[in-house]
């Protein structure tokens, strides 16, 4: 049975909260008219059709290479990271910002009730549990990294799920205290703060996603200390000088490729050679006979392209045992 993608079960929890949500804060503005519950009712539709769209990018980025994208479709998986956070931005920040501001011109004060305060309670429970899975699933891929290195190194699709089930926790948080103090003070302005509370909130966590799916999509390199091991690896080959020029990007969640130009020993090639025969026989034998040695300088010529892309094999197979998140390498002689 094939492995589940890296998210998947967050992204499951959160769509089916958030849906639940949205229908149950809908209501809840409804009977009260209230401006901080309809920010979070636009607040869970928008986590709703926003996390819709990294199910979309965990399936698409599942399919296999072919002669238009020979090293796979992981990028789509940031791709619609992307578009998710620009929806959290423009429809989640957006609108509940302009019906925040709007409430607060209007000066309206909310017909509030304990159905209202239910329903916030509800809210913070169920936010509080997909927020919980999608932290077990990050820490379940990063058991040996602290939980910011987590965040700043994991799958974007489960790290999107937790600032967006983040900041729901506290959208809810603000918006029961924005209904509490207008319930306490009678003055509605409080209700209309909270929505625009949410609504900061929701555009510094968008920004935050926008800016980490970039990364990815323009070409992030792999962490640097990989980047210094294997560089290490590769000088300590005794046909390697030196490793000229070093690249990498990042094509999927686990999935690296690296470029490297390296400066070849002919030295410890040449050291190859004769060690599959004996240099003084083989002087002996060709240097009175021109012919020979015209057939042993044709025979090195063929021998030599084939012990280098023998050598290369062998040094990416070491890369990529020490290093099993890189599968594809390319190794360039200077």
């Amino acid at each position: 049975m094939p492995s589940r993608p890296r998210g998947t079960k967050s992204v499951m929890f959160a769509v089916s909260g958030n849906f639940i949500l949205t229908i149950l804060k809908f209501i809840g503005f409804l009977v009260s008219n209230s401006s901080s519950l309809f920010s979070e009712t636009v607040h869970s539709f928008a986590d709703t059709l926003n996390q819709s769209f990294l199910l979309i990018g965990i399936k698409r980025s599942r399919r296999k290479p072919d002669e238009d994208f020979p090293y796979g479709y992981g990028s789509e998986r940031f791709l619609w990271a992307l578009i998710s956070a620009c929806g959290i931005f423009f429809l989640g920040a957006g609108i509940t910002m302009y019906h925040g501001v709007s409430a607060l011109w209007r000066d309206e004060t909310p017909e509030l009730n304990a159905l209202t305060f239910l329903i916030l309670i509800i809210a913070f429970v169920i936010e509080s549990f997909t927020l919980y899975i999608a932290v077990e699933e990050l820490r379940s891929h990063h058991a040996e990294s602290s939980f910011l290195q987590s965040l700043a190194e994991g799958d974007p699709i489960t790290v999107a799920v937790i600032y967006e089930d983040s900041v729901a926790v506290l959208g809810v948080i603000i918006a029961f205290l924005g209904i509490a103090l207008t319930e306490y003070t009678g003055n509605g302005v409080w209700d209309a703060l909270g929505s625009i509370g949410v609504s900061f909130c929701l555009g510094v966590i968008a920004i935050m996603l926008i800016n980490k799916n970039r990364a990815f999509l323009v070409g992030k390199s792999i962490p640097a200390d990989m980047k210094k091991d294997i560089i290490a690896m590769l000088v300590a080959e005794p046909c390697i000088e030196k490793v000229i020029d070093f690249k990498s990007t990042v094509l999927d969640v686990g999935k690296y490729h690296i470029k490297c130009e390296v400066e070849w020993n002919g030295t410890a090639l040449l050291e190859e050679v004769f060690a599959q025969e004996d240099p003084k026989e083989t002087f002996e034998r060709v240097a009175a006979d021109y012919g020979e040695f015209k057939k042993y300088a044709a025979y090195t010529a063929n021998l030599i392209p084939r012990l280098i892309g023998r050598t290369i094999d062998t040094i990416e197979k070491k890369i990529i045992a020490a290093f099993p998140h890189i599968k594809h390498i390319d190794i360039e002689i200077n």
